[in-house]
């Protein structure tokens, strides 16, 4: 492999999620990922990534682990050697994928983890209703402009790349946000199709919860450093992630700062692991400069690692 590429790993978050997402991992041998997952949680988890039709993958807990177990499956079938990585990352649950595929919380406790993750973001947004909608074409400032139209309602959840801004509130705060980004000229508000206000405010209880999950667990070094959502900082120590990881779920994620972090740790080349290419469509906007490859089958290995 060569040494002049430096490769930052990525993985995708929830909505990369369809039926049918890791059914060519099947009869691959890294689908033992899959069973060590299933001893974890003490359930079957293979049927969400091969059968599971649409309707059940919209679920947050469903979604989220089919999300995490494609992406996992993926990672173990490239097997990069551990020094090769210049940093990890990943958008939103993806943060807890790079965390497991960077040595910070071992495979079984990483997804029990994410389970539980998912179970108390989803709780918040049963008990604090919220929506999401993306200010197409908005800047950062218009975003944070049309939120003021409903002050502790309406919050930036995801800024994610140059023209694409996500906000999240209460319902009406969320109407009176789109309202005004529409008045300050934004092209395009698109209602997201999610469960709640995920980082935001709303998100708070779970945030809560999280810390009393994350008090027992250790964390090691990370092979490589991680960088975080939520302030796009590379960090190579264990125990801060005890903090961080509670904070993220009701804190904005800042994909476009996080690319940034990675080109300026030496990335030329994005490699997104896990189903679909979200985190190449924002790279194309946030970081032009960077090649961008993606492991989503078992097909993509032998590619991925020539042209790397």
């Amino acid at each position: 492999m060569s040494t002049t590429v430096g490769i930052a790993v990525v993985f995708p978050g929830q909505g990369t999620q369809q039926p049918g997402m890791a059914s060519s991992w099947r009869d691959h041998p890294s689908w033992v990922i899959v069973e060590q997952a299933q001893d974890a949680l003490n359930e079957p988890l293979g049927h969400l990534i091969t059968e599971a039709p649409a309707d059940a993958l919209t679920r947050t807990r469903e979604a989220q682990l089919a999300v995490l177990l494609t992406s996992l499956v993926a990672w173990d079938a490239l097997g990069l050697p551990a020094d090769v990585p210049v940093a990890f990352a990943g958008h939103s649950l993806g943060q807890v994928t790079a965390l497991i595929a960077s040595g910070v919380l071992p495979l079984e406790v990483g997804v029990r983890f994410a389970a539980r993750r998912a179970e108390l973001t989803q709780g918040a947004a049963d008990a604090h209703p919220g929506r999401m909608a993306a200010l197409l074409g908005a800047t950062p400032e218009q975003a944070d402009d049309a939120c003021t139209a409903a002050p502790d309602a309406c919050w930036v959840a995801n800024d994610n790349a140059p023209g694409q801004v996500v906000i999240a509130g209460t319902p009406d705060g969320v109407a009176a946000g789109s309202a005004r980004a529409q008045e300050l000229g934004v092209r395009r508000v698109t209602a997201l199709n999610v469960g709640g206000a995920f980082h935001t405010p709303l998100m708070a209880d779970a945030t809560t919860g999280l810390r009393a999950e994350v008090a027992t667990l250790g964390f090691a070094e990370p092979t490589a450093p991680v960088v975080s959502n939520h302030d796009a900082v590379a960090y190579s120590d264990a125990d801060g992630w005890r903090a961080r990881l509670p904070a993220h779920v009701s804190v904005p994620v800042r994909w476009r700062s996080t690319m940034d972090t990675l080109v300026e740790l030496g990335a030329t080349t994005f490699l997104e692991v896990g189903h679909g290419s979200m985190l190449a469509a924002l790279a194309k906007r946030g970081a032009p400069g960077v090649t961008v490859l993606g492991v989503a089958t078992p097909a993509d290995i032998p590619t991925t690692l020539e042209v790397a």
